[in-house]
């Protein structure tokens, strides 16, 4: 017979309480009243403190007893515990051309996948760094530059057609990444299937185009992008083009300077386009365009006539004026119209951004100043956007892979429990960063999607005026 903690169970059977072994006992036994409630707090502490909230939660009044559990925890682990459950989604990524500046798009040799896979890759993205930051997300750009030299007022057809096929080489590279590596690259088209991805363990990967120079002045060159994948479009990079002005231009050597208005915000072009753009469901990205293109994307013009884009547009990757005085960055007037629009300014991690004061060159735009080129002075941005505005309007759009260097504290995608971990420290609330993080991104997307839905069975697409060019 076996032994059980040196009772042999005939033994242990024989020592325990006559009714030990009736059944009806378990009927006949109270528990006090106090025990249950004493689970019924510890389950409301724990559901108010550990419940998944994935896609922007409505605010809701606390119930004040999470504080207590969350006291007992390190600001890291309540970091890692958000980000465990809700997608930190990077609003601009340029991985893409990284990839074609190093490797020139061969994704298959050895020399790219050694480093991708296992680490080490140059600057700031490979496949370990996003699983250590704990990555939900990402808007991968297919960046293509603005013609060299471009002077700001030409824009005939025969100066893009290398761009458009430069964008077409960037989205096949982001096709075949998807292919390989489909946990980190599948294409995803809406923000229902943004929210599945994440559920299963993948990440959410759109891809964008940065500039409508890249669409070769051709409405259905656009349409074909966002059949390949393309879920926003920056209506400019650093030069004006057959649709809106640019807040910078480009000089012989792609070197920046504030940009002289030539359409002064949407030309008559641009109005149809993000008309097109809203029927599409593809986001209108306002990084990179000057402040009068921003007030007509979001408000419109005030002639009554135009009033602006139909669905809630976003700023990708910029940063606040009030902080860094830089003209791609948001100004608090404009801030205000962000609000009114329910749209989002996603911070750009770039340090030109990030840290700057008043400048006196001939580009126009402010010095950089080094000593505030940290962590911190980045969550300084994003609060003082949340605190203007609320935190339903501001996100994260890095720049990673684009930008030669970072912030002190974001040397790459790896660091964002980092930023997690600091919001909080500031005294964000857990369900603001939630929506900082990616909440907010989602819930626009969502109201696009939606706007889309509604205008497809309203409206017809946007023709272009075609020519035939073979004809005399």
């Amino acid at each position: 017979m076996e032994e059980m903690s040196g009772l042999r169970i005939d033994e242990k059977h024989e020592s325990l309480p006559p009714r030990a072994n009736d059944p009806r006992r378990y009927l006949t036994r109270r528990f006090p009243r106090a025990h249950y409630i004493a689970i019924a707090v510890l389950s409301l502490i724990i559901l108010d403190f550990w419940l998944p909230e994935i896609y922007s939660p409505p605010k809701r009044p606390s119930l004040g007893l999470g504080r207590l559990f969350k006291n007992k925890i390190s600001i890291e682990s309540r970091a890692r515990n958000i980000l465990s459950r809700n997608p930190l989604i990077d609003g601009h990524n340029d991985l893409l051309i990284s990839i074609r500046g190093k490797y020139q798009n061969h994704i298959y040799d050895s020399e790219f996948k050694d480093k991708f896979e296992n680490g080490g890759f140059p600057q700031h993205v490979d496949l370990p760094r996003l699983d250590q930051g704990q990555q939900g997300g990402a808007f991968w750009s297919a960046f293509w530059p603005c013609p060299l030299g471009e002077n700001g007022t030409d824009f005939s057809d025969e100066k893009y057609s290398a761009i458009v096929r430069g964008t077409l080489d960037q989205l096949d590279l982001f096709r075949r990444l998807g292919q390989s590596y489909p946990k980190y690259f599948t294409p995803t088209s809406n923000s229902s299937e943004a929210l599945q991805a994440f559920k299963e363990g993948r990440l959410i990967s759109p891809v964008i185009i940065e500039g409508l120079h890249q669409i070769g002045n051709s409405i259905s060159t656009l349409r074909l992008f966002h059949q390949l994948g393309v879920r926003y479009a920056t209506l400019t990079w650093n030069c004006h083009n057959k649709y809106a002005d640019a807040a910078l231009e480009s000089g012989p050597n792609f070197e920046p300077r504030v940009a002289t208005p030539f359409w002064h915000g949407l030309s008559p072009d641009g109005r149809d386009l993000v008309k097109e753009m809203n029927r599409m469901g593809m986001l209108v990205d306002l990084a990179h365009v000057s402040k009068e293109t921003m007030k007509d994307v979001l408000v419109g013009n005030g002639d009554g006539k135009w009033k602006g884009s139909l669905a809630p547009p976003i700023f990708s990757h910029s940063s606040a004026y009030a902080i860094c005085p830089h003209p791609r960055n948001v100004q608090d007037d404009i801030l205000q119209l962000v609000k009114k629009r329910n749209s989002v300014v996603m911070i750009n991690f770039s340090p030109g951004f990030v840290s700057c004061t008043p400048g006196n060159s001939s580009s126009g735009l402010p010095d950089f100043y080094p000593q505030n080129n940290t962590l911190a002075h980045v969550v300084k941005h994003i609060m003082h956007i949340g605190e203007l505005i609320g935190y339903d309007h501001v996100g994260l759009g890095t720049d990673f892979d684009g930008i030669e260097s970072t912030p002190t504290g974001l040397e790459d995608v790896s660091k964002f429990p980092d930023l997690v971990a600091e919001l909080l420290r500031q005294g964000v609330d857990d369900h603001d960063v939630i929506r900082v993080i990616g909440g907010n991104i989602l819930r626009v997307w969502k109201e696009a999607d939606e706007v889309a839905s509604k205008l497809q069975v309203e409206t017809v697409p946007l023709e272009d005026n075609v020519q035939d060019h073979w004809r005399k």
